[in-house]
Parts: C-alpha cells; sequence; structure tokens
C-alpha cells in the first residue's frame, strides 16, 4: 500500500501545484474564505465525497468511508485563511490580491488534504474506517475557526478518536518532517487596554492625569510580572505591541491605547498569570489618579500533542519517508488554534518542511517574502494519506 500511495502521489503531483497556485493566488483573510470553500466545494463534488458546509462560518467537513471493515475514525484538518500582507515574491502566481497573501502556509495545509482526498477516495476499497475531512476558516483570527467549528456541532454526528494536522516550517527541508509530543505551542490571550484620565497642557502637569506616564508605567509592571510572579519553570512571554497616545509634543491625551498578548506553555499559569494582568493595570492605573478599561479576550489555549498519538504517527511517518527524515519538533510561543481540537480529541500536529533549492529567498512566516519549494506538497499529500491509512487500519 506504501508505494500504491507514492503511485498515487507521482499521478496527482501537478494537479496539487495547481490547486496550491490556485489558492496563492486567490487567498482571503480571515471568515472572508467564501471563494477558496466553494473551490474546494467543487473539487470534492467532482470526486463524488460527501460534505457539509458553512460550519463555523466557512467551514468544510468532509469524509471518505472505507469499504473494508473497520470502525476507527480519524480526523485530518487544514486551515484555509491568509493574512493582512502584501507579497513581495515575484513568482508567476504571487497574489493577485493587494495587501493580501499566504504568508503562513494555509495554502499548502489545504492543498495537501485536497491530494490526501483524492488518494483516499481511490483507494476506499482498501482500508476500513472513516476519513474525516476538516477544512478551516479563521485560523489566524480570535476567535477561531477552530473554536467557531466546534461550537457549530463539527463532532455532533460523527466523532473522531484522534485528530491530525501539518504546518509549515521554513527552517526544516523538504522531503522532511518533525514530530514532538506534550505541550508544544503556547496558549495566546489578546490584552486591549485604555487608560483614562484628565489630560491637559504638558506644562501644568499638576492639574491633570498623565495618561501617557500611567501607561508606560503598565507596560513596565506587566513585565514584572513575567520576571517576579511568574513560575520559572513554566515558559510565558508578555509583550505589548501597540502603544497609542495621540497628544502632541504639549498636549497630555485624555486616553492612551495600548495592546498585546499573553503567551503561555500551561493553562494552570495562565490562569494565574491573567489575573496578575488585570490586577496590575488597574493598580498602577489607578496611582497616577487614572481609570482603565481592559478587554482581555479569552484566546487560544496551550496546544498539546497527545503523546500515544503522536509517537503512532511518528512511526508511520518513518516508515515512508525513513528515519533520518522525521526529525524532533521544537517547541514554540506561537500559537495555533488547532488546540482546541487537541483539549478534546487526543491530537498530533506535526510541521513540513518546505526548505529546498527552488526558495532560496524564502523568509519567515508572517512575512512578504514567504514562500515555498513546491516539491514539499507531495511530501505533504503522501505523509497526510499514508498516517491516515495506517491509522484506520491499525490493530
Amino acid at each position: 500500500m506504501k508505494n500504491t500511495i507514492i503511485r498515487l502521489s507521482d499521478q496527482i503531483e501537478a494537479d496539487v501545484i495547481s490547486m496550491y497556485r490556485h489558492l496563492h493566488q486567490y487567498p482571503e483573510l480571515s471568515f472572508q474564505e467564501k471563494e477558496t470553500s466553494s473551490f474546494i466545494e467543487k473539487i470534492l463534488q467532482d470526486e463524488g465525497i460527501p460534505y457539509h458546509n458553512r460550519i463555523g462560518g466557512y467551514g468544510i467537513l468532509a469524509w471518505i468511508k472505507g469499504e473494508k471493515a473497520g470502525e476507527h475514525i480519524i480526523g485530518l484538518r487544514a486551515d484555509m485563511d491568509a493574512l493582512p500582507i502584501e507579497e513581495l515574491n515575484t513568482v508567476e502566481y504571487r497574489s493577485k490580491i493587494p495587501h493580501v497573501m499566504h504568508a503562513c502556509g494555509h495554502d499548502v495545509h489545504t492543498a495537501c488534504l485536497l491530494g490526501c482526498a483524492l488518494i483516499m477516495n481511490r483507494l476506499k476499497k482498501d482500508f476500513g474506517g472513516t476519513l474525516l475531512l476538516i477544512f478551516q476558516p479563521g485560523e489566524e483570527q480570535h476567535p477561531g475557526g477552530a473554536r467557531l467549528m466546534l461550537q457549530d456541532g463539527l463532532f455532533d454526528n460523527i466523532r473522531p478518536e484522534c485528530m491530525l494536522a501539518l504546518h509549515t516550517h521554513t527552517e526544516i527541508p523538504c522531503g522532511s518532517v518533525a514530530f514532538g509530543d506534550g505541550c508544544v505551542m503556547a496558549s495566546a490571550d489578546e490584552i486591549h487596554i485604555t487608560v483614562k484620565g484628565k489630560g491637559g497642557h504638558g506644562a501644568m502637569p499638576h492639574l491633570l492625569n498623565d495618561t501617557v506616564l500611567a501607561a508606560a508605567q503598565i507596560v513596565l509592571s506587566l513585565q514584572q510580572i513575567i520576571s517576579r510572579r511568574r513560575n520559572p519553570l513554566i515558559p510565558a512571554t508578555l509583550s505589548i505591541g501597540r502603544f497609542i497616545a495621540d497628544g502632541a509634543t504639549n498636549i497630555i491625551p485624555q486616553e492612551v491605547k495600548l495592546s498585546g498578548t499573553l503567551r503561555c506553555m500551561e493553562e494552570s499559569e495562565r490562569k494565574n498569570l491573567r489575573a496578575y494582568i488585570l490586577q496590575t493595570i488597574k493598580a498602577t492605573a489607578e496611582s497616577y489618579g487614572c481609570s482603565c478599561e481592559i478587554d482581555m479576550k479569552n484566546g487560544y489555549p496551550a496546544l498539546i500533542n497527545d503523546k500515544n498519538i503522536t509517537e503512532e504517527a511518528r512511526k508511520y511517518a518513518i516508515e515512508l519517508l525513513g528515519e533520518k527524515s522525521v526529525i524532533p519538533m521544537e517547541k514554540r510561543m506561537t500559537s495555533e488554534d488547532f488546540a482546541f481540537y487537541s483539549h478534546v480529541i487526543p491530537s498530533t500536529f506535526f510541521r513540513l518542511g518546505i526548505k529546498g533549492r527552488n526558495n532560496p529567498d524564502c523568509q519567515g512566516q508572517h512575512t512578504g517574502k514567504f514562500l515555498i519549494d513546491e516539491a514539499a506538497l507531495k511530501t505533504g499529500v503522501r505523509t497526510l494519506s499514508w498516517i491516515a491509512y495506517r491509522f484506520c487500519e491499525k490493530r
């Protein structure tokens, strides 16, 4: 069967590249993936693969039922939204949508899952069980498409026993994948703060509340939470990336706006830090005679890779690619809404190498120079297909 999957992946390679290039040229922002979902639905219809659509927005749940005896139900997920970034690559299939680009690889994820669907649909007489194919909107934006699809009853009628997803990685060479278990990505909570006070002339600070100074001290005090109140054995970061004090050289504004993000690798510590942050912001603002409004959104949880599922998937990947091409996955303080699945279903999230000779100028994710070597597509399709087949056939 391994050789059959390899042969079929060779046969559909041009189709998968065409899918990827189409998706790359016509990116859509989070929760706006109307044409992307229509493109996916057309391929599913042509292949005779049943599906439900408009789940949690433009989400799609398709399924392929094997015709051999078997009861395993395996979920495979691909996200499909793009980012508000202007593409700087000069390839012929660069984005045609101004200031929108697939700069994180979601076009790759979707094309690989579509390629897997083509292969497994042609092999359904050769395996048992059911594959659930989840094409998800809105990974890049709160509240997260995974959360919305689950809330919209994604698995009300059929529930997978495990979930798998791949994600591109710019520093891993084409032909390789990476696996790791436990907490592999951080939680992510957004923090939005408005500091309010009596503004006025900068030459008469005794007659006003210095909202700028209060906001600056809030930034410093928040960093002291990380250095002095966080458990030093648990990774966490707190960054303020937006500071808007719209005054003038001699005008203290009536309000200052701050925004930032909290990242943490453990849910109990995340809960503690959220409470400390709220206390610190309020107390600091009040010490300067100011008030504050705080909007701390309940963001993505930490992503947990189930040890047993991850080890099985890793073993199957070695069967396909060889031991040298299956490497350890680094932990990252970035976040991923696949984490919502991982908290309700045993899951594994692994990395797909995209670094090759054909994308020497590739820069990191979320940049205008992000680009894959298209040789990675075949590896992604093969790996998803082989792991899905082995999970369905395991005894």
